[in-house]
């Protein structure tokens, strides 16, 4: 970190927040911070205008990422990942899939409609795959080792207690 970019110390803070929970969005800095939210944007926004952050859209939110750290794949992981639902869909599926709809919407105790629209999203981003077997369709991880490595390593930003007693033996990863 240059000084010059780092010499505010408010910057520096949410900088170092960013880099410590990869795909932060806006409102959970601000809950973050005691700082305005408009002293946030403009922090972003310079930080963003000296390429020392990543800003990514994921359809719903505008997430953060210490620059250079994480390629396109990686973000759209770590996207997923930041969402309660889509992070325990890939889990239940890591750990046990590939799976249906339906097996999935018994394990999460959701809606089919709810799974499936958590599905479509993943499948959207290339993060799960579907497999149709005569009538019975089910969904597996595309790339398993990337999702499995960015949640061992980045897991103590996402305190997700139910995910982390379905993916423990990631421990030594």
């Amino acid at each position: 970190m240059s000084e010059p970019a780092f010499e505010v110390d408010s910057r520096r803070a949410i900088y170092q927040h960013i880099a410590a929970n990869p795909g932060v969005h806006f409102r959970e800095l601000c809950e973050a911070f005691s700082y305005a939210q408009g002293t946030i944007q403009y922090h972003l926004k310079w930080l963003a205008d000296a390429e020392l952050i990543d800003v990514a859209d994921d359809g719903k939110y505008t997430r953060y990422y210490a620059a250079a750290e994480f390629d396109d794949a990686d973000q759209a992981v770590m996207n997923a990942l930041r969402r309660e639902y889509s992070r325990r869909v890939l889990a239940h599926l890591l750990a046990d899939g590939p799976l249906s709809t339906q097996e999935l919407s018994d394990r999460l105790d959701k809606a089919e409609s709810t799974v499936s629209w958590h599905l479509s999203n993943l499948a959207d981003a290339d993060l799960v795959t579907k497999q149709r077997e005569g009538r019975r369709v089910s969904y597996a991880v595309t790339d398993p080792d990337r999702v499995r490595y960015l949640y061992t390593i980045h897991r103590r930003s996402f305190t997700d207690r139910v995910v982390d007693r379905l993916l423990g033996l990631w421990d030594g990863y």
